[in-house]
């Protein structure tokens, strides 16, 4: 009797050990999502990593795009007039380009994020003539964007090579 192929599996890593305050808290388990996304989207092949693998046409690549887009708008000011256009990355982007794009954005959020001590004051990005949400608001919303869409990444990376885990 034949054997079906052995399915990729990385070993499941359990959710942060954080501190105890809140602040500790969100950003502990926005940083795990983000790691988890960036491992979902590393070492998937060419072109999968951007073919879409349901009828809208996601991908991973889009999706880690995607992403990129959110953490620059929600903590760096950035202005998007097209959201959906933000689901596509360029052509000639490789998984390395997009990958490290995401983690510099993220490494610039996270600067942001280290002068902010108070939960409940808006997140200080240059966009005038438009209000800021708190930080607790900004840290709940993209734990719930990333946490969302690395879902999304798990479904279709193991559609692409059968990789699960996180």
């Amino acid at each position: 009797m034949a054997t079906a192929p052995r399915r990729k599996r990385r070993g499941d890593t359990p959710p942060p050990r954080t501190g105890s305050s809140e602040i500790e808290v969100l950003r502990g388990f926005l940083d795990y999502l983000r790691s988890s996304i960036c491992a979902k989207v590393e070492g998937a092949p060419e072109p999968e990593v951007r073919t879409g693998g349901v009828p809208s046409g996601t991908n991973l690549l889009g999706l880690l795009n995607h992403l990129t887009f959110v953490e620059r708008s929600t903590f760096l000011g950035d202005r998007v007039t097209d959201w959906s256009s933000t689901f596509h990355s360029a052509p000639t982007d490789s998984v390395a380009v997009v990958v490290a794009r995401y983690r510099e954005t993220v490494a610039q959020a996270n600067d942001v994020l280290d002068g902010c001590t108070d939960l409940g004051a808006p997140v200080p990005r240059p966009r005038p003539n438009n209000r800021a949400p708190s930080v607790r608001w900004a840290l709940a919303h993209m734990i719930e964007e990333t946490g969302r869409h690395a879902g999304h990444a798990d479904i279709l990376r193991e559609l692409i090579d059968g990789a699960t885990g996180r």
